[in-house]
């Protein structure tokens, strides 16, 4: 049943992220947390030449948010810094019941889309895909972002 493989593969991610840790020499660093449920993500990318070289993810949560943060990371590797916004656009619209069209080329992503029958845990899914925007927007701005921080420095998502 599809639901299995998608439980299965997001259970992989959880227990097995990829590319935990911080990426060495960074130029984008980018913090999530939802203090609702006490997810906390942090982002950090190495980019060259507009594309993403590395990207490195840390933190705290449940199983949806290290999952998701753990695909983010896979993705993200070898895509222009543009295309990784689109990701993550296409990505908060499929968790929001859209995208069904183009879901084939999501890859492991695709798993989180059974996260719609849960919207309470659709914030879980979506934190390092919005931290992720964040962070390059304010690496392409040169100045912090419009989210509320907290004294951390990270950034508060609580109305997705």
């Amino acid at each position: 049943m599809l639901d299995d493989l998608y439980k299965e593969i997001i259970l992989d991610h959880y227990k097995s992220p990829r590319n935990r840790g911080e990426a060495p020499g960074y130029d984008i660093k980018a913090r999530g947390l939802n203090p609702l449920c006490g997810d906390d993500i942090e982002l950090t990318l190495t980019v060259e030449d507009g594309i993403i070289k590395e990207a490195r993810f840390a933190g705290h949560g449940c199983s949806i948010s290290q999952a998701s943060a753990s695909m983010l990371t896979e993705e993200l590797e070898g895509r222009s810094v543009a295309d990784a916004v689109g990701l993550a656009d296409r990505v908060r619209e499929m968790l929001k019941g859209g995208d069904e069209a183009d879901a084939d080329d999501l890859g492991d992503i695709e798993a989180l889309r059974g996260v719609q029958k849960f919207p309470v845990r659709i914030k879980c899914a979506t934190l390092a895909w919005n931290a992720l925007k964040l962070g390059i927007q304010e690496h392409e701005n040169g100045s912090a972002g419009s989210m509320d921080r907290t004294e951390s420095g990270a950034a508060i998502f609580t109305d997705e």
